[in-house]
C-alpha cells in the first residue's frame, strides 16, 4: 500500500475512495492502479503505428502503473463482440510485417501440432480400450464412448490439415506474416467508451494474427456465430491460406479429458468438450473451402 500511496503522490493525486477491481485498485472512479505489465516495447510499437486504444499510461514505476480508468457502455454483447473483432482486425492491420523466416521455424510448429495430435490419438486410444473393458460404464464413460467416433475425426481432419498446412506455407517465400497479437482477448478485456478500447496487455506479444482470433473462439464458441466474426474480421483483414488452415487445424484439436471420480463434473466436460468439436466442424464446413 505505500508503493501505491507513493505513486499518487508523485502524480498529486489526492485519492477519498479505493475500491478492489479484481487484482487491481480503483480510485476515485477515475484511475487504475495494476501491476506494472513491462510491455512498454509493445505499447510503443502501437503508438509508432497510430493504435491508441488502450488505456492512457499517467506513471508507472517497477512495480505499478497508474492508468487511466474507463467505465464501459451498456450495448448487446452481439454488437459488443461484433466492435471487439473490428478493433482486433484494425490492431493487426496497423501492427502487420513480413517476418524474415526459414523452413526451421514453421517445421518446428508442424512437428509440434503432428506431436501432439499423435499424443491425443493415442491417449483416448488407451483410455476407450480401458473403458470398454468394463462391463458397466458411468455416466460419463458411457458419454465419451459414444462420442469417441468424433474425437478419432477431429484429430484425423486436424492431422490432415496440418500435412496441407506444412505443404502450402512450404511453397512460399521465406516470410511470415506477423503483427501484434493481445494474446488475451475477451469482452471482458473490451470497453466501449469515448472510442473503442482494449485492455490488460499483460500477455501481448508478436506473433501470428490468427492466435488472437483462436483464443477468442476457445473462449465464445458456445455463445457467438463464429461464421459472421470471422467475415466481419476478414471484411478488414482477409486472412492468408495458411492463416486460415492453422486456425482450423487449431479449432479441431480435442482438449485432453482427464477423468476423475466426479460423475458430473466429468460430464459436464465432455458435453462441453463434444459441443466445441461439433461447432468447429461446423463452421469449417460452411466457411471457407481452401484448395
Amino acid at each position: 500500500m505505500i508503493e501505491i500511496k507513493d505513486i499518487l503522490r508523485r502524480n498529486n493525486i489526492i485519492a477519498h475512495n479505493y475500491r478492489k477491481l479484481g487484482n487491481n485498485i480503483v480510485v476515485d472512479d477515475k484511475y487504475v492502479i495494476k501491476k506494472n505489465n513491462k510491455k512498454d516495447d509493445i505499447l510503443s510499437y502501437l503508438d509508432n503505428r497510430n493504435f491508441n486504444y488502450y488505456p492512457h499510461i499517467y506513471d508507472k514505476d517497477s512495480n505499478y502503473e497508474l492508468v487511466e480508468y474507463l467505465k464501459d457502455t451498456d450495448i448487446p454483447r452481439e454488437q459488443k463482440m461484433n466492435d471487439l473483432v473490428k478493433l482486433v482486425s484494425l490492431l493487426h492491420n496497423k501492427t502487420t510485417y513480413y517476418k524474415e523466416v526459414d523452413e526451421a521455424d514453421y517445421k518446428e510448429l508442424y512437428e509440434d501440432l503432428l506431436n501432439n495430435l499423435e499424443y491425443l490419438e493415442e491417449y483416448y486410444t488407451d483410455l476407450i480400450t480401458i473403458i470398454e473393458s468394463k462391463v458397466f460404464f458411468s455416466p460419463s464413460e458411457y458419454l465419451l464412448a459414444s462420442n469417441i467416433t468424433l474425437i478419432f475425426d477431429s484429430i484425423r481432419y486436424a492431422r490432415d490439415m496440418t500435412l496441407k498446412w506444412y505443404e502450402t506455407i512450404s511453397k512460399k517465400t521465406h516470410k511470415m506474416r506477423v503483427s501484434v497479437i493481445h494474446n488475451n482477448l475477451s469482452l471482458d478485456n473490451y470497453i466501449k467508451n469515448n472510442k473503442d478500447y482494449l485492455t490488460n496487455w499483460d500477455k501481448s506479444k508478436i506473433d501470428i494474427p490468427i492466435f488472437d482470433l483462436y483464443k477468442l473462439y476457445l473462449r465464445n464458441y458456445n455463445e457467438f456465430d463464429f461464421f459472421d466474426i470471422l467475415k466481419i474480421y476478414e471484411k478488414e483483414y482477409p486472412l492468408k491460406d495458411e492463416e486460415l488452415l492453422l486456425f482450423y487445424i487449431l479449432i479441431s484439436m480435442p482438449n485432453k479429458i482427464e477423468f476423475n471420480t466426479n460423475n458430473y463434473d466429468m460430464c459436464i466436460k465432455i458435453e462441453n468438450e463434444v459441443d466445441k468439436l461439433l461447432k468447429s466442424s461446423e463452421l469449417i464446413t460452411n466457411y471457407k473451402h481452401l484448395p
